[in-house]
């Protein structure tokens, strides 16, 4: 608790959370010991979001890691269980979300492949309104972050983690636009639904925190074996921004 509360860490602050258990080296506890001292510090009047991504539910064509067999996407497509808030399973998201997802009061927004939980005082406001379309644009908890001027916070892992940066890449114009899918259910019948979204690429977040460092923009410090970051979400996403449109690869797309 007092390694966040040096790293700048306040009561009534909103965090975007990212983190790897495993990067602490032994932590007394696990992942509740992280969790009890993130809410600890924060409060009720401040609140803690984390992504909760459902990988495993979309449209498998685009799997590459590793790629779905050929002739096995029909048969994924028709038998990958409907999205649940409770019961789904995260992929790659970690033993801290999981435990938040755990808390009383947590929130789940509903996006079968992109959700987020979220605790405190700002967690339904979050996570209320989640497009099914364009995931992490405007009408996400992405976009909600932005506007009421949050944190990310960093915890053993990098940049390229960063969900709230995937914002950038839609108010950029940069991605070409494809259509995805997920099994989610509908009036009680479980479906495969097929929406709109951007291909989404993290490999070039990495450019955005050496901007931020010049700045003076982040605050990072070691705690046990982790190095941790913090910085402010919306100047991060405009940063992006400005990354993207200044070496855009993709001009054929706008």
């Amino acid at each position: 608790m007092k390694n966040f509360i040096e790293l700048g860490v306040k009561p009534g602050m909103i965090l975007e959370v990212h983190a790897s258990l495993s990067s602490f080296g032994y932590v007394i506890g696990g992942a509740q010991t992280v969790v009890d001292a993130l809410i600890d510090v924060v409060g009720y009047s401040g609140t803690i979001l984390m992504p909760m991504h459902c990988s495993n539910n979309t449209e498998p064509t685009f799997w590459v890691n590793p790629p779905v067999e050929m002739g096995l996407a029909e048969t994924i497509r028709e038998n990958t269980p409907a999205f649940h808030k409770k019961e789904s399973e995260s992929v790659c998201m970690g033993d801290i979300a999981e435990n938040l997802r755990r808390r009383d009061g947590a929130v789940i927004s509903n996006h079968p492949n992109s959700a987020y939980v979220a605790w405190g005082k700002y967690a339904k406001l979050l996570c209320n309104r989640h497009s099914l379309h364009f995931s992490l644009s405007e009408e996400s908890p992405t976009a909600r972050l932005y506007e009421l001027k949050g944190y990310v916070l960093l915890l053993g892992v990098g940049f390229d983690n960063c969900t709230a940066l995937h914002l950038a890449e839609y108010r950029s114009d940069c991605r070409p636009i494809l259509l995805q899918g997920a099994a989610v259910e509908i009036e009680g019948r479980r479906v495969w639904k097929k929406y709109l979204d951007i291909d989404v690429n993290s490999d070039e977040f990495v450019l955005v925190e050496l901007e931020l460092k010049e700045k003076g923009a982040i605050r990072d410090m070691k705690i046990g074996n982790s190095d941790v970051k913090l910085f402010r979400a919306d100047v991060a996403i405009d940063e992006m921004v400005r990354c993207f449109e200044a070496r855009s690869k993709y001009e054929i797309y706008r």
